[in-house]
């Protein structure tokens, strides 16, 4: 498995403050050295609408995920798979457009296959064995609008179309099934992954909670990873949703 860092979106928002106190500081003096237009209307003002508002940060998206008593003994947290946009929000990024990648199904941060990069601001940890043969991930990603329920579409869609695939690492051949998971959520869909070369498959699992969607990834366990996979990410929509309700 591999997890795409997401370290140079979190610095670019970071270093943001920096550049717009730069702009601001330029156009003062810019404008101080013009002087008067000579026009006495006051300047029209228009507030813009918060793309934003009511969208939680990564910092309490993270008080979300499972805690590391969650999981199975054995499993410890991993020190690189953790991550989270803090308490600012990123840019939001367009959905590319080019069919899906399906090798993305087998990444920790497999929102990816959607061909969106992930929301405005999100949380994540990994959690694994000393030689990684079990595994479990946890990501929560808040998106502006309706674009959470466009992601979850784009999940079923990469699954129909990925039913079939060659892992380009072990180049085995992979079978994916997937169907939709009620109960879960606002909606949900439930993804196992198996191949002839694996000792065990992979359970992912997609949960919309508002604007939110939660991404889980298990291989822990004898059953593809579906027991410890569905409870892990039960336990982060019950968590989101209680988080939700008290911000």
């Amino acid at each position: 498995m591999h997890l795409p860092s997401r370290l140079a979106q979190v610095l670019a928002v970071a270093a943001l403050p920096l550049a717009l106190t730069a702009c601001s500081t330029a156009s003062s003096g810019a404008s101080g050295s013009s002087g008067s237009s000579g026009s006495d209307a006051p300047a029209k003002t228009t507030k813009a609408q918060d793309a934003n508002a009511g969208l939680m940060t990564g910092s309490q998206l993270k008080k979300a995920l499972a805690p590391a008593s969650f999981f199975p003994s054995g499993l410890t947290a991993v020190a690189d798979g953790a991550a989270d946009s803090g308490g600012q929000f990123l840019a939001p990024s367009g959905r590319s457009a080019a069919k899906p990648d399906c090798g993305k199904f087998e990444n920790t941060s497999w929102i990816d296959v959607t061909g969106y990069k992930g929301g405005v601001s999100f949380a994540q940890s990994d959690y694994g064995n000393s030689d990684r043969t079990e595994e479990m991930v946890q990501e929560i990603d808040e998106f502006q609008g309706t674009t959470a329920t466009a992601v979850m579409k784009e999940v079923r869609d990469a699954a129909t179309a990925c039913a079939s695939f060659t892992d380009t690492e072990a180049h085995a051949k992979v079978r994916l099934a997937g169907s939709d998971t009620p109960g879960l959520g606002d909606e949900a869909y439930t993804i196992t992954l198996t191949s002839g070369s694996w000792e065990n498959g992979t359970t992912l699992v997609a949960a919309r909670v508002g604007t939110s969607v939660v991404t889980v990834m298990s291989t822990a366990g004898s059953d593809n990873g579906a027991t410890s996979g569905g409870k892990l990410a039960s336990h982060v929509v019950t968590s989101l949703k209680e988080a939700a309700g008290a911000s």
